[in-house]
């Protein structure tokens, strides 16, 4: 059971002590793949995407002043909601108001140039945002895309709709998450990013952002799992978590970026020179499964 239990702290400036399901158990993040058949288009999935590419854990503590990884804020029910102002995709956004505290993390620190993804979870309604490009304003927030997701339904976002990931994906479920990994157990699927993707998704995504028709490219969506074989003896009983979710639910494709970047949230009590062991799996290492169609 995939869940997160609020503390207090930098990045979860409400404490709380509840456990919170995310998504339900029968949901695709939440889904054991490991029985699942192999695609038949496995090896060209896995070549174009690099057979001796390194995987690289995109999270971690900080590196140059700001913290690694995509953090997320929890919060009452009780939060106030604001107004959000969409600039690219509002016609794809869920609308607001949102309950963004002014003080929520924001991916790459307040002064950054990259995703600057906010996420939020309202602990008490059960409910999830999530910003892409965030700013906060002297008018309020302001956001390229922003959704909002139900955490006790499987409700997908309408079909061709983008999400803040450019799969139409949530990002949060696929987080890897401190407090999970250093139990010994992750229930759920795993984000990351590849270099290049095909114009398609296979649900859970509704969304592709490629032009590409290159059949051998991976589409949004698509999942990798670790091989059975792998041994996974040799690394810290954090990593071991870290493997064993990717043996038993896999890795989504939920965005272009780096080949075979995990996404998850930063964390002072992450070794960082413990994750970069991770940097010795390689593409090959991984199979794809078949979890469905492609769509166009």
């Amino acid at each position: 059971m995939q869940q997160i239990t609020p503390t207090a702290g930098k990045d979860n400036p409400t404490p709380g002590t509840a456990a919170l399901q995310v998504f339900p158990k029968d949901n695709p993040w939440n889904t054991d793949i490991s029985k699942y058949p192999v695609h038949q288009n496995s090896k060209q999935f896995i070549s174009s995407i690099g057979f001796n590419t390194s995987v690289h854990a995109d999270f971690g503590t900080v590196w140059q002043g700001a913290p690694i990884g995509i953090p997320y804020s929890i919060v009452s029910g009780d939060q106030p909601k604001v107004n959000v102002t969409f600039t690219d995709y509002g016609d794809e956004s869920d609308p607001g108001p949102y309950p963004i505290p002014a003080n929520a993390s924001i991916e790459g620190g307040p002064n950054s140039d990259g995703d600057r993804h906010v996420i939020v979870v309202d602990k008490d309604n059960h409910l999830l945002y999530e910003l892409y490009n965030a700013q906060l304003t002297a008018n309020g927030w302001q956001a390229s895309n922003g959704a909002k997701w139900d955490l006790k339904s499987n409700a997908l976002r309408p079909k061709y709709w983008t999400s803040a990931d450019a799969a139409g994906l949530p990002i949060f479920p696929g987080l890897v998450r401190y407090e999970e990994a250093s139990t010994g157990e992750i229930n759920h699927a795993l984000r990351f990013t590849v270099r290049k993707t095909q114009r398609g998704f296979i649900a859970p995504a509704t969304h592709y952002a490629s032009s590409s028709t290159d059949p051998n490219l991976p589409p949004m969506g698509l999942r990798l799992r670790l091989r059975d074989d792998f041994d996974i003896s040799a690394y810290s009983s954090t990593n071991q978590a870290i493997l064993r979710a990717m043996k038993k639910y896999g890795m989504i494709v939920a965005d272009n970026g780096s080949d075979l970047y995990v996404s998850g949230a930063p964390d002072p009590k992450w070794d960082d020179d413990d994750l970069h062991k991770l940097s010795k799996l390689k593409g090959s290492d991984f199979e794809v499964v078949d979890t469905g169609p492609i769509e166009k």
